[in-house]
């Protein structure tokens, strides 16, 4: 399955649906934190688009796969 084109403000907010919060922003690079166990953390850049290779590995690092992530937006 090909993986969607978007910007970095959607992803935050998909990332959201599934536990993810705000905990601090440097530049144009938001950190997100999990916050139940076991604590996680996600870097996603806050670009008009996010390279195809970046994305794929924040949904992996969520433990998502590119359907379930299709889903949440």
């Amino acid at each position: 399955m090909p993986l969607p084109v978007v910007a970095g403000r959607d992803v935050v907010k998909a990332l959201g649906k599934i536990g993810y919060v705000f905990d601090r922003q440097r530049g144009s690079h938001i950190i997100l934190r999990l916050n139940r166990e076991p604590h996680r953390r996600i870097v996603v850049p806050r670009h008009k688009e996010v390279a195809k290779g970046t994305l794929r590995a924040i949904i992996r690092e969520a433990g998502l796969t590119v359907q379930a992530f299709r889903i949440l937006l």
